[in-house]
């Protein structure tokens, strides 16, 4: 997998480059006030695809959050996306000014990767879920435990990156993707995993346990 430890991830370039230019342009064309609107958008754009180092636990058996964001919702969940068994589903929502970068929830070797097409319905909407694009990962611990990440697409959120192909072996908290402004992830664990965290808190990619597996 490429180097993903930059302290800006190379996705910011596409977005950078319009405001960064146009800047130059007002800025030799004597319009200083457009110039400096557009300077603070390219700023913003490198803040948002910022990418910095988490201290991830060591406990085996945590999980960790996937993303930067606000739990909007944990519930219980029958087989999703084709797998077996009962899950729990913790839904984190990720607005503009969250870290965007995806971390996986634990260690493990990508079984599966599943791309759907879709809406783009504001993220923090229970449908979304279901009707937004989205990108779904399947990951298995050394001990068998199936665990899920999906990234989901939002409103102003229009392009979902995956870093990692099927077959690969992540670390606990080792970046994985992004999506691009604003959008929701969701991490569904084994029925039997003790959840310790609620609806509301805030929670840190790679660095806030949302559980722990049995």
């Amino acid at each position: 997998m490429k180097n993903r430890t930059y302290l800006i991830v190379p996705e910011a370039l596409r977005f950078f480059l319009p405001p960064a230019v146009a800047a130059l342009a007002c800025a030799y064309l004597g319009w200083p006030v457009f110039a400096l609107v557009f300077v603070f958008a390219a700023l913003f754009v490198l803040w948002f695809f910022r990418n910095p180092e988490r201290k991830i636990p060591s406990d085996p058996k945590g999980v960790v959050s996937p993303a930067d964001g606000r739990i909007l919702k944990i519930e219980e969940v029958d087989d999703p996306e084709g797998t077996s068994g009962r899950f729990k589903k913790i839904s984190i929502f990720m607005n503009v000014f969250n870290v965007h970068v995806n971390r996986a929830p634990c260690a493990g070797t990508v079984m599966k990767i599943r791309y759907f097409k879709g809406k783009f319905l504001s993220a923090n909407l229970d449908k979304a879920s279901l009707e937004n694009e989205r990108n779904v990962l399947l990951v298995s611990t050394e001990e068998g435990k199936d665990i899920l990440v999906i990234q989901i697409a939002g409103l102003i959120a229009r392009r979902i990156v995956c870093w990692v192909e099927e077959g690969m072996k992540l670390a606990k908290g080792e970046r994985f993707g992004i999506i691009c402004f604003g959008s929701r992830v969701e991490v569904l664990v084994p029925g039997d995993t003790m959840v310790v965290v609620s609806r509301g808190d805030k929670v840190t990619a790679g660095e806030t346990t949302l559980g722990y597996l049995t």
